[in-house]
């Protein structure tokens, strides 16, 4: 069996595969890394003569997928060239000036809560560093950070998943929301047996719909849906307009809905299970200097309350 030697892999080889992996597509690797298609696909063809291995698997109508040995070598890869970026803003001098470009994930409902005074702060402290944007529910975030797509991500502890690593931020309480003209509206607090006849309208986000109705579930009502939608707005709007009540963990300061409705948020009397809001990252790949100075302005703006 042929013997094989380091110098065999290239970084830029690494680079093209872990890009493509991170789209699942060639094509959309070689935009985002300002190169013809056939540059990627010569290195990556390339790698997999080296390694003596199949990384993807070309699916037509779904474009490419990761064999066994390419998901192996995707965190190992990424491991490396993290530690060759940092090894080089050493070198330079330049550890403590973070620039680049951070590709950062974020629970959709969560971002217009977190993002907007994340991101005036990283332009404060780190003006060279760019940060992009993804939005997603917890099943593609989760995706988005596996497949290398994004470094971190800003999220709900739902569960602990394998491979990821959760930096606490703060805890969200769950409360009730209700039209400003609910006979229940002027309450300090409500107890949710008071809503066991009332119909509820459900944010059905994947793990948050599980969430709010299990929260119903474990008070011992059997949750009477009239409406779900994806949309936080949506929701608010619906309840504004006497359509229901929902449950929901983030308070906007403005109590007015997009149409103009009124709402009262009122906080859960007894035990209702908060949510952790937390900076995600793949647990095994080493974070770069981006990704630990973005973690350590969260926690430093959000480490106690949003607000």
């Amino acid at each position: 069996m042929a013997r094989l030697h380091s110098a065999d892999m290239t970084l830029v080889q690494l680079r093209y595969f872990v890009t493509a992996a991170s789209y699942r597509s060639m094509t959309e690797a070689s935009v985002d890394l300002h190169v013809a298609q056939s540059a990627v696909s010569t290195a990556i063809a390339q790698l997999e003569r080296s390694l003596g291995v199949q990384l993807f698997v070309r699916q037509r109508s779904k474009g490419l997928a990761l064999t066994e040995a390419g998901e192996q070598l995707l965190h190992d890869a990424q491991s490396l060239l993290a530690q060759v970026e940092e090894m080089a803003d050493t070198v330079r001098g330049r550890h403590h000036q973070v620039r680049g470009t951070l590709r950062l994930a974020c629970f959709v409902t969560l971002a217009p809560f977190v993002l907007p005074r994340l991101i005036s702060r990283v332009e404060q402290e780190h003006p060279d560093l760019r940060i992009e944007i993804i939005e997603a529910d917890m099943e593609g975030t989760t995706e988005l950070l596996l497949s290398g797509a994004v470094e971190g991500g800003i999220v709900y502890d739902f569960g602990r998943v394998h491979d990821l690593a959760f930096d606490p931020l703060f805890s969200a309480a769950p409360h009730v929301i209700l039209a400003a003209d609910h006979p229940l509206a002027d309450r300090a607090e409500i107890a949710l047996a008071d809503l066991a006849e009332s119909e509820l309208v459900l944010l059905d986000l994947p793990h948050s719909r599980e969430y709010f109705l299990g929260i119903l579930e474990d008070a011992g009502i059997a949750p009477r849906v009239r409406y779900s939608s994806h949309s936080y707005e949506t929701v608010r709007s619906l309840v504004a307009r006497g359509h229901g009540y929902s449950i929901l963990n983030q308070v906007p300061l403005a109590a007015t809905t997009y149409d103009g409705g009124a709402l009262r948020a009122l906080p859960i009397a007894g035990e209702a299970p908060p949510l952790e809001v937390c900076f995600a990252r793949v647990a095994r790949v080493r974070p770069t200097a981006r990704t630990r100075a973005v973690a350590a302005l969260a926690r430093e703006l959000f480490g106690t309350d949003p607000r």
